[in-house]
C-alpha cells in the first residue's frame, strides 16, 4: 500500500506567491495531492502559511481558529479601493494634516489604544466573504459598492514603531508629491481581524485616511515562520516527510494530552467509547475535558476525543499514515488578514 505523508508543514510564504502556488508545490515535492491550508495569504502577504498533508488535515479546522501574529507598514495620508497598497487611490489627505498629525505622536499612540482590545471590525471590500452568494471583491471589481458588516474581532496587542515621514510622487496618479506617514507595527489578534482594516480605520480615525503597504505573517497559534521552510525550497522540490511536524507533536500543543493503553487505543481506533482508568488524568491534570489529544503507547495521535464522565468518545479519528485524510481549506479566497 503506498506510504502517504502525515504532518504540518510550514511555509514562509514569498510574495506575490497565492496560497494556492504554495499547496501545489507541497503536493509535487511531497508526492501527494492530500494537502490543504489553515487559512490563505493574500499574494501581497508574506510569512507563515501552515499546510496540513495527508492524514493531518484533519487537524487543520482546529487551527483555523487560532490567534495570529503579523508585522505590518501602515501608510497615513492615502486611502484605496482595497485597503492595501494594490487598490486604487481614493483619497489623499491635505499635506498639513499630515504635518501637524507628525507633531503629535500622541494622537497616533490614542488612535492605536483605541483599536486594541474586543473591537467591532468591518472587514475591507475587497475580501473574500460573500454577499448574496457573490465574493465581496467581485462585486468591487464590477463597480458596486460594498459594505460588510461589522463584526467582532479581538485585537490582543498593536504596538506601533516610531512614525516616518515621506513624500511619494504618483500616489494621486500625477507626478506631485505627495506627503505621507508610514508607520511599523507588530499586530496579535484573534483569527478573521482584518489587519488591511485596522489600517483603514486607523487613519479614519485620524482623519487622513490609511492603507497597508507591506504585510507579514509572522506567527499562527504556537507555530513560528522562524520554523517554516521557504518557497525557495517548495519551488525546487526540496522539501521531504522529514520535515512535517507529526501529528501527535501538533496536537499536543493544542490540546490536553491522554496516554492510552493498547486496549484504549485499539477501541479509540474503531471508534468505541472506552472507559478512563482510575488512575488515568490528562496532562492538565483535569479529568474532563470537551476535545483532548489521544495519544497511543506508540506515541502516534490515535484521535481528539471528548472525555466526560470517565468516558471517551471520538470526535475526529486519525487513520494511520497509510489511510487517507480529508481535504479543507479553499484557495480561491482573498482573505490573507485573518
Amino acid at each position: 500500500m503506498t506510504h502517504v505523508p502525515n504532518g504540518l508543514l510550514l511555509v514562509d510564504k514569498a510574495e506575490d506567491w497565492t496560497s494556492h502556488d504554495a499547496v501545489a508545490k507541497a503536493r509535487r515535492s511531497l508526492g501527494t495531492r492530500k494537502v490543504g491550508h489553515a487559512g490563505t495569504l493574500d499574494p501581497m502577504a508574506t510569512g507563515l502559511l501552515v499546510l496540513g498533508v495527508g492524514p493531518s488535515t484533519r487537524l487543520l479546522t482546529h487551527l483555523v481558529g487560532l490567534d495570529k501574529t503579523y508585522t505590518a507598514t501602515i501608510r497615513l495620508g492615502v486611502s484605496t479601493v482595497s485597503d492595501d497598497r494594490e487598490g486604487t487611490v481614493l483619497f489623499v489627505a491635505d499635506p498639513a494634516k499630515i504635518e501637524a498629525l507628525a507633531a503629535r505622536p500622541d494622537q497616533l499612540a490614542a488612535a492605536v489604544a483605541a483599536l486594541t482590545g474586543p473591537i467591532e471590525q468591518s472587514p475591507s471590500a475587497v475580501s473574500a466573504i460573500k454577499v448574496d452568494g457573490r465574493r465581496a471583491y467581485d462585486r468591487v471589481r464590477a463597480g458596486e459598492q460594498v459594505e460588510l458588516k461589522k463584526r467582532p474581532v479581538t485585537v490582543h496587542s498593536f504596538e506601533i514603531e516610531p512614525l516616518r515621514l515621506a513624500s511619494l510622487a504618483g500616489l494621486s496618479g500625477g507626478n506631485v508629491p505627495v506627503d505621507v506617514i508610514d508607520v511599523d507595527a507588530t499586530v496579535v489578534c484573534s483569527s478573521g481581524t482584518y489587519v488591511r482594516a485596522l489600517a483603514r480605520d486607523l487613519g479614519e480615525a485620524l482623519g487622513v485616511g490609511g492603507h497597508l503597504t507591506a504585510l507579514r505573517r509572522t506567527k499562527v497559534g504556537p507555530f513560528d515562520v522562524a520554523d517554516a521552510v521557504s518557497t525557495e525550497q517548495l519551488k525546487g522540490a526540496e522539501v521531504t516527510p522529514a520535515q512535517l511536524l507529526q501529528p501527535a507533536v501538533v496536537a499536543s500543543q493544542l490540546f490536553p494530552v491522554l496516554q492510552l493503553d493498547d486496549a484504549q487505543a485499539i477501541d479509540v481506533g474503531h471508534g468505541k467509547r472506552p472507559s478512563l482508568r482510575d488512575d488515568q488524568r490528562l496532562s492538565d491534570g483535569q479529568v474532563d475535558a470537551p476535545l483532548v489529544a489521544a495519544i497511543a503507547p506508540g506515541g502516534e495521535l490515535i484521535g481528539l476525543v471528548e472525555v466526560r464522565n470517565g468516558r471517551l468518545r471520538v470526535v475526529t479519528n486519525f487513520p494511520t499514515a497509510h489511510e487517507g485524510g480529508s481535504q479543507v481549506g479553499s484557495d480561491q479566497e482573498r482573505d490573507g488578514d485573518s
